[in-house]
């Protein structure tokens, strides 16, 4: 990903010198478990630890370089790195490895920086849950009209609207979890995964110490449906995204103007136009969502290898594992901070469900005709005909509001009382269950409403 979209904490995770480090302690831990099965010296497995603690503790550019010069010899970053690490260790070196394969380097780094990743990623859901929960209590009670079709259809609240987005990322969070677990594996199985030269035992070990767990058949290498469900769970998290990133920027359009980004003293919206404030951010967010969407298809591609392995996986991984993680890690913490600052405009959500002249509660005045024995298809089309012709004449010299065409109206007139239509046409109604939702959703209803 492009430093523009990245947040340096999870860059580091896939750094040169973090994917290093771990390869090392996959490399020193099995030696330690190989040490405690009398497969080598133990002194030697110390010397591995403490020379290679130093060397790591100590890892500079030049370290890098010199990897990368034995690399451009071996064509192996494997064999590199176990080379560079020789240097480091002396003669104790020769037990460095013994049994392994790369992959049983590479696989189980990549789960450990996946988890790695994947912690940072559930930091980040929190603080969105935190700022989507506060916001949809704060605006509980905060009319705004509900639109289907992107029409309006009947009034709601603000805070529920921001209540299902809670709910869905609250799913997301738990999808992540799920998909953290299914990654977090180890394998340290040998050349085929048939432990020919190697105790299972040290993999069980070294899976105890980087909090994994072994997989069941690793063959050469993890099977990668576990790593096709991961990405299919950040393209699930990115898809929701999106989703509340499409319903800011729709509501921050000049004619609808409900809500908008935060805009900073200093900020420009256009290099042509003075007066612009335009939904970058959330514009911004649906383009990352697409990104980590993306990552879908190669990762599912992925899980068809060759045999016991191949390493058409490899090249796809070095780029979609960073890439996801990172693009997803940014776009989380933009949209946190962004419903954080989020500027709501409660009386224009009002001017807005009255806009139509009051044609949004005409469900409720069905409801309060066919209450008062009219038939239903009689009282759908009583008020269809006043709603149309509102409507129609909406801001015409003879346009009349939604009230007055039924108080004019003979087949309304006299058989429902004023009180009921005025019940029938009070927004507030359409809030009397609004605790029930949120007791479900969060868990409690929050302060009652002033």
């Amino acid at each position: 990903m492009v430093p523009r979209y990245t947040r340096p904490v999870m860059a580091a995770i896939w750094s040169p010198e973090n994917r290093y480090r771990i390869w090392f302690e996959i490399e020193a831990l099995a030696c330690e478990a190989m040490a405690r099965y009398g497969a080598i010296p133990e002194e030697s497995a110390r010397t591995i630890r403490e020379k290679g603690d130093a060397a790591m503790a100590a890892f500079t550019q030049a370290d890098l370089d010199r990897i990368d010069e034995i690399e451009a010899v071996t064509r192996h970053d494997v064999i590199a790195f176990l080379t560079w690490l020789a240097e480091k260790v002396g003669p104790d070196s020769r037990f460095v490895h013994l049994g392994m394969t790369s992959s049983d380097v590479l696989d189980t780094c990549l789960s450990v920086q996946m988890v790695q990743a994947t912690d940072l990623l559930l930091e980040d859901l929190d603080r969105l849950l935190a700022a989507l929960k506060a916001r949809a209590f704060e605006h509980k009670h905060t009319l705004t009209i509900g639109r289907s079709h992107a029409i309006h259809a009947e009034p709601t609240s603000f805070g529920l609207k921001l209540a299902g987005h809670y709910a869905e990322f609250a799913r997301n969070r738990e999808r992540l979890v799920r998909a953290r677990e299914e990654i977090a594996v180890c394998a340290i199985s040998g050349a085929v995964g048939t432990y020919a030269h190697i105790d299972p035992r040290v993999e069980e070990y070294v899976a105890h110490k980087l909090g994994l767990k072994p997989e069941g058949v690793s063959t050469q290498v993890i099977p990668r449906d576990r790593h096709a469900a991961y990405f299919c769970a950040l393209a699930v998290i990115a898809s929701g995204i999106e989703r509340l990133a499409v319903e800011v920027r729709h509501l921050q359009r000049s004619e609808v103007r409900e809500a908008e980004e935060f805009f900073h003293p200093g900020q420009k919206g256009s290099s042509a136009m003075p007066h612009k404030r335009n939904p970058v951010l959330s514009e911004n967010l649906t383009g990352l969502a697409r990104l980590v969407r993306s990552h879908v298809i190669p990762a599912l591609e992925n899980v068809a290898l060759w045999h016991e392995r191949d390493i058409s996986h490899s090249s796809v991984e070095r780029n979609i594992c960073p890439d996801g993680t990172i693009g997803l890690d940014f776009a989380l913490v933009r949209l946190a901070g962004m419903m954080e600052k989020l500027v709501v405009y409660p009386d224009r959500m009002q001017a807005n469900i009255e806009s139509l002249g009051g044609v949004v509660h005409s469900g409720e005045v069905l409801l309060a005709l066919a209450r008062a024995g009219i038939l239903r298809e009689d009282a759908y089309r009583i008020v269809q005909r006043n709603a149309m012709e509102t409507w129609t004449k909406l801001g015409q010299p003879d346009g009349r509001t939604f009230r007055e065409n039924l108080d004019a109206d003979p087949e309304v007139a006299g058989r429902v009382p004023a009180e009921v239509l005025d019940a029938a046409m009070d927004s507030k109604a359409h809030l009397r269950h609004l605790n029930h939702t949120y007791h479900r959703v969060f868990g409690e209803t929050g302060p009652h409403q002033a």
